[in-house]
């Protein structure tokens, strides 16, 4: 890693992906463990398929005739309310279930890596915002990053992405210090992004490869290109970090780190 003139440093994706693979070499298990956890919950809640039943037709009590009288009927109603009750239902656990276990784990997760990019493994750290007075605090700060991540999206798909770039800091400063708070932790994150979306866009397309790669064995192969792809991302929050510690836009005792 290089500084620039003004002490900028100048990170590039070799020495993020060496480093990387410095950690894997003595830990690629439980890494591949904690990416595994995370790749079975970011799936979220598997939604229900019904089929048709081919040409075979069936037919209920008091809905046979011509498609109006189906329609009026009261219990094609209540059918169709029923349906639609229960996507709501579903579609709400869903949302709960990304609010309130996905989004905390994700945080564990990168706390998992970040620490381990320090020599300090411990699959402990999968339900570190899961600890007494951190949980809601993290719950929050994701929340508020995924919503305005979200609102971008409705926007334009451009600036959505731009900005998941800039929020994508979010999770490791959460975990640094749970405590931060929401707008703080997504304004940091911005700041620590500034000028370094375009490289972690092209960090992201350097690992396509991989996941083309991983698809070939029927998508199973992907899982064991994760453990490498959040390492690389842990070592890219340090570079960031360290930079925004240089250039005062935090400080040490805001991140909850030794001095």
């Amino acid at each position: 890693m290089q500084e620039r003139d003004g002490g900028r440093l100048d990170w590039t994706r070799k020495e993020l992906k060496d480093r990387a693979k410095q950690v894997l070499r003595t830990s690629y298990w439980k890494a591949f463990l904690v990416s595994l956890l995370l790749a079975v919950l970011g799936g979220g809640v598997s939604s229900c398929s019904y089929n048709s039943g081919g040409g075979t037709s069936a037919s209920l009590p008091g809905l046979n005739g011509s498609w109006e009288e189906m329609s009026n009927s009261p219990m094609f109603m209540a059918v169709i309310a029923g349906v639609i009750l229960l996507f709501l239902f579903i579609l709400l656990l869903s949302i709960a279930f990304q609010i309130f276990v996905v989004a905390p784990f994700e945080v564990g997760g990168m706390q998992y890596f970040k620490q381990a990019a320090h020599d300090d493994v411990n699959m402990n750290y999968m339900v570190y915002s899961f600890q007494r007075g951190q949980y809601m605090a993290i719950v929050k700060g994701m929340l508020w990053k995924n919503v305005l991540t979200f609102l971008w999206f409705l926007l334009l798909i451009i600036p959505g992405i731009v900005k998941s770039y800039a929020y994508s800091m979010v999770p490791f400063i959460l975990a640094d210090n749970p405590g931060i708070g929401t707008k703080r932790a997504v304004r940091l994150s911005t700041q620590m992004t500034y000028g370094h979306k375009w490289k972690m866009f092209v960090l992201d397309l350097s690992f396509l490869g991989w996941y083309l790669l991983g698809t070939l064995a029927l998508g199973i192969g992907i899982l064991f290109v994760l453990p490498y792809d959040h390492s690389t991302k842990a070592e890219l929050y340090k570079v960031l970090r360290r930079q925004a510690l240089y250039d005062g836009q935090t400080s040490s005792k805001e991140l909850r780190l030794p001095e």
